[in-house]
């Protein structure tokens, strides 16, 4: 019997490693959408929008590129909370979209947000179904610190 125990408990933590794993790689994904635009910037098209209207997930407005660019019409930014009518953000251009991006440290750290709280997730499964409280406290500590520092920044 105690072998089937330690079979069980070996498998069990298996399962939590991998969800663990997959709540990661799952935050890194939504991430990595937006965040590749901010982090291999170099090369995409630049510019400033100024926020006219927003809705309810966009916003949009006059958009100045920073060098010579077609005249586009249409672009739109995803709405955070810090967004206010008339403000004026440095973006980049998604390739083949009419998505912006914003750039700088807020850009980023907004763009890692999804990340953040997959920290957060993975770091409570890592300490109830790992049993790794250390691990567990550094995980919740980056993905608050990522969240606090976005939040902060926008």
């Amino acid at each position: 019997m105690p072998s089937v125990n330690r079979a069980l408990l070996g498998a069990l933590r298996a399962a939590m490693g991998a969800v663990a794993v997959l709540l990661l790689v799952a935050g890194f994904r939504a991430s990595w959408d937006s965040a590749q635009h901010v982090v291999l910037a170099k090369g995409r098209e630049h510019g400033t929008l100024t926020v006219a209207d927003c809705g309810e997930d966009t916003c949009t407005g006059p958009y100045a590129p920073k060098a010579p660019a077609p005249a586009r019409t249409g672009l739109t930014i995803e709405k955070s909370i810090a967004v206010e009518k008339g403000a004026v953000l440095k973006v980049v251009l998604k390739p083949g979209t009419k998505e912006l991006v914003r750039t700088g440290p807020a850009g980023a750290l907004h763009a890692w947000l999804p990340f953040a709280g997959a920290l957060l997730l993975a770091s409570i499964v890592i300490a109830g179904g790992l049993a790794l409280p250390r691990v567990a406290a550094a995980t919740a500590a980056t993905g608050a610190a990522i969240a606090v520092a976005t939040f902060t920044l926008l």
